[in-house]
């Protein structure tokens, strides 16, 4: 395995949903908590998207934002980004469910860089709901998924990880 930690070439990370609203602004914002709190910020590279365009620089959904206060994060900075060609560069690109997979695979990313982000939870693989159309419950289970799954990923990123991530290393 190449160790991919230089300080000119920082491990660049991709979170994807379909908005960039909820899902993935939540896993970016915990994500790069972590990652910050863990000493790699300046390793790692954390940015977020959705595969659809309507909600392109706007603020994080409020309950989404709401649930990231309650638990000490500072939803604030986000602005919905759209996921394009320009992406592909990312070392990973973690999107939130099959659909988004498709979307992103569809637009020709390299396939061996793109994979669920549950693929790194401890508690099992699967997608990330989107609770867009549903109760603040659903905003809570999102960020328990984001938070443990994150843990994990800036766990292996802290035992460092090479340019593809591959799941068996």
């Amino acid at each position: 395995m190449t160790d991919r930690f230089t300080p000119a070439a920082p491990t660049r990370i991709a979170l994807v949903c379909l908005g960039n609203i909820c899902r993935s602004p939540m896993a970016h914002v915990v994500l790069a908590g972590q990652i910050e709190r863990a000493g790699l910020a300046e390793r790692v590279e954390v940015t977020s998207s959705g595969t659809g365009d309507w909600h392109i620089g706007q603020p994080m959904d409020s309950r989404a934002a709401a649930t990231l206060t309650a638990a000490g994060y500072d939803p604030t900075a986000h602005r919905a980004r759209h996921f394009d060609r320009g992406w592909f560069d990312r070392d990973l690109i973690l999107v939130m469910d099959e659909n988004n997979r498709r979307d992103v695979l569809d637009l020709g990313a390299p396939a061996d860089r793109v994979m669920l982000f549950r693929d790194f939870d401890p508690e099992g693989t699967g997608e990330v709901p989107d609770p867009y159309y549903g109760g603040e419950d659903g905003f809570q289970r999102v960020l328990a998924m984001v938070t443990r799954t994150a843990s994990a990923l800036t766990q292996r990123l802290a035992g460092g990880l090479d340019r593809r991530l591959d799941q068996g290393s």
